[in-house]
């Protein structure tokens, strides 16, 4: 895909952000704008300090940049109410942390219908069906009833994509999703994600991987809170 040729479905618009921790201001992104495209499927890479992570919760609606804007399918994110932002992640974002955060007591289904479960309105069959459509998408079918700590890390991983795509976001990010797992059970998650992302899914990946940098269609490298590139 030839993002340039899309509309914008996403764009950091001169964004920066600053911490300030005892006294010292340390910035973590400068003037950084940046569009991508809907369908799109994009890396973020760059060494340890650069801003992936800060770029992804930018975009994920969970933290506020001191300057510039984030505007998600025409929505200027941060100028929303926190009810809205909210709702906002909820409809548009799937989000797949790097520590995965399964909840070691429940079920797999049940750690799948999280996200519905925060949603009152739903109902528990509609949970269920959801989850269920989820789980067979990453190929988890047999695996529903079991719990986190007696499925493997890779299945782990496509526990935590189910949970995130549950709400059919249009949006998915996700944070180092092959970081701890070996090279065979990496390129399988990265082939599920090619498969979401055909099916529609735009996709951010943080990554050190750079298998996962050819899986998708574009990569931005940032350094020291600027892009260098973004090809």
């Amino acid at each position: 895909m030839n993002a340039q040729t899309q509309a914008s479905f996403l764009a950091l618009d001169n964004v920066a952000k600053v911490y300030r921790t005892s006294g010292d201001i340390v910035p973590a992104l400068i003037d950084v704008s940046l569009q991508i495209a809907q369908g799109d499927m994009v890396a973020i890479i760059g060494p340890s300090g650069s801003g992936k992570s800060t770029m992804l919760t930018l975009l994920g609606g969970m933290n506020a940049p001191t300057q510039g804007r984030v505007v998600i399918d025409g929505i200027d994110v941060y100028k929303l109410s926190v009810e809205k932002q909210a709702d906002f992640r909820r409809d548009y974002i799937g989000f797949v942390f790097q520590q995965l955060h399964l909840v070691p007591y429940l079920t797999v289904i049940e750690n799948v219908m999280l996200p519905m479960v925060i949603n009152r309105k739903n109902a528990q069959a509609h949970r269920v069906e959801r989850a269920q459509e989820a789980l067979a998408q990453v190929g988890l079918s047999d695996k529903a009833r079991r719990l986190p700590d007696e499925l493997s890390g890779g299945e782990q991983t496509r526990v935590a994509i189910a949970r995130a795509i549950i709400n059919r976001p249009r949006l998915l990010l996700c944070d180092e999703p092959t970081g701890a797992l070996d090279s065979q059970t990496g390129a399988g998650v990265l082939q599920l994600l090619q498969m979401l992302n055909a099916l529609g899914h735009t996709i951010v990946i943080v990554t050190h991987n750079e298998d996962a940098t050819h899986a998708c269609h574009r990569v931005i490298a940032l350094r020291d809170g600027k892009i260098l590139s973004a090809n």
